[in-house]
C-alpha cells in the first residue's frame, strides 16, 4: 500500500526560505505522468494529448485523507519560529474517505495559461499553509465543467462535488493498488 504525508514548509524567524510545491493524486497525477512520457511531443500537444487520454481513461480512486486544518493564530506562528514540531497532542486532524477523481496539494497558485488565477489561487507562501483540493466522484461531464473553469473568471471550486480545505499537513492513502495509471 502507498502512502503520502507532506507538512506545509516553516522557517525560523527573520529567515527567508524559498519553496514551491504541488502534488496531484487521480486525474491529475495521471495528467502529469503522461505528458513525462511523452516530452517528444510539443508542450501543448503533450498536455491537451495527456488530458484526453486522462479524460477518456476517468475513474475514481478509494482512499482516505487526513489533513490538519490550517490555524494561523500566534501560538503556531510562535511554536513554528521555535522551531517545534508541527502537530501535538492538541492537534485535531480531519479524516475524509470516499472515491475522489482528483487530489490537489498545493503551496503556491501554481499560474498558467490554462489557468490564469491559478489551480489554487488562494494559496500564500508566508503563511505555512497549503492548500487541499479534493473533487469526489461525480459525471464526466460535470467533472470537464469543473476543469474549464480554471480557464474562466468564474470559481472553479463553485461545484457541490468539490472541496477545498486550507491545510498545514495532509496524509494520504489509497485504499487499493491500482491506482497509478
Amino acid at each position: 500500500m502507498y502512502s503520502w504525508s507532506m507538512s506545509a514548509p516553516s522557517a525560523p524567524a527573520g529567515k527567508l526560505l524559498r519553496f514551491g510545491f504541488s502534488a496531484m493524486f487521480g486525474f491529475g497525477g495521471r495528467t502529469l505522468a503522461l505528458a513525462e512520457k511523452y516530452r517528444w511531443m510539443a508542450p501543448n500537444q503533450r498536455r491537451d494529448f495527456a488530458v484526453v487520454k486522462a479524460l477518456a481513461k476517468l475513474k475514481a480512486e478509494d482512499c482516505e485523507i487526513s489533513f490538519l486544518p490550517f490555524n494561523s493564530s500566534d501560538d503556531v506562528q510562535e511554536r513554528r519560529a521555535q522551531g517545534s514540531p508541527k502537530s501535538d497532542c492538541n492537534d485535531q486532524w480531519q479524516m475524509i474517505q470516499g472515491q475522489f477523481l482528483n487530489v490537489s496539494i498545493m503551496a503556491i497558485p501554481c499560474l498558467c495559461s490554462v489557468a490564469p488565477r491559478g489551480l489554487a489561487p488562494n494559496t500564500r507562501l508566508n503563511n505555512g499553509s497549503m492548500a487541499l483540493i479534493i473533487a469526489r466522484n461525480t459525471s464526466r461531464p460535470e467533472f470537464i465543467k469543473h476543469l474549464k473553469r480554471y480557464a474562466s473568471v468564474k470559481n472553479q471550486f463553485n461545484f457541490p462535488f468539490v472541496e477545498t480545505y486550507t491545510v498545514e499537513e495532509v496524509k494520504v492513502h489509497p485504499r487499493n493498488n491500482t491506482w497509478w495509471i
